[in-house]
């Protein structure tokens, strides 16, 4: 019985490897936990990107040469395609572009900078160079488009001479109309940011 004893903890002793007289066995350090970016808050991203898409298409067709619907000296189909046609190219991309950084908070890219930047790849970003531009940009684009869709129907804009009517109007109208949830949707996705970049410290 004795032997077997002796034979067990030996065994046990084997498993464990050599530890030190006074000191407690190594435990693996836990990994930080980074809190997950919740679903929702993903879709909001996307979602938020989404909505420059319609006017940016609306801008790129009439570039092309698609009749809008517009009389006036500077929209009407006669001049398109054309050198304002970069122009209103230029104008989507650029907005697109502003959309598409909406991703960075929800993505890795957003919270670390990427490797093959310059000097910098690798570093992490600080909290407040993301949310205050953003929290900026979200208050900025909900004033526009909020005191835009107030204006949309007077006299300097769709009710001018010269503006869409009939089909025209409302196909406009339609491929604007996303643009009031931009700021919105930007302002949930910086404040999920914000706590989730303060939660993991």
């Amino acid at each position: 019985m004795r032997s077997t004893t002796i034979g067990t903890t030996a065994a046990v002793a084997d498993l464990a490897g050599p530890v030190r007289a006074g000191s407690a066995p190594a435990v693996p350090a836990a990994a930080p936990r980074v809190p997950r970016v919740p679903r929702s808050v993903r879709l909001a991203a996307h979602a938020a990107a989404l909505t420059l898409v319609p006017s940016g298409l609306w801008r790129v067709a009439i570039a092309l040469g698609w009749d809008s619907g517009f009389t006036d000296e500077h929209l009407r189909p006669e001049n398109f395609p054309g050198v304002e046609s970069w122009y209103l190219i230029g104008v989507s991309l650029f907005a697109e572009v502003l959309g598409l950084l909406t991703l960075g908070l929800v993505h890795r890219w957003g919270e670390e900078l990427p490797g093959w930047v310059p000097a910098l790849g690798g570093r992490r970003i600080p909290v407040l160079a993301a949310v205050v531009p953003a929290s900026v940009g979200a208050a900025l684009v909900t004033l526009v488009t909020v005191v835009g869709a107030f204006g949309w129907n007077g006299t300097d804009n769709m009710s001018g001479p010269g503006a869409p009517e009939g089909v025209h109007y409302w196909v406009m109208t339609a491929s604007y109309l996303p643009l009031l949830a931009w700021g919105p949707l930007l302002a949930v996705v910086t404040v999920a940011y914000y706590r989730r970049r303060r939660r993991s410290g």
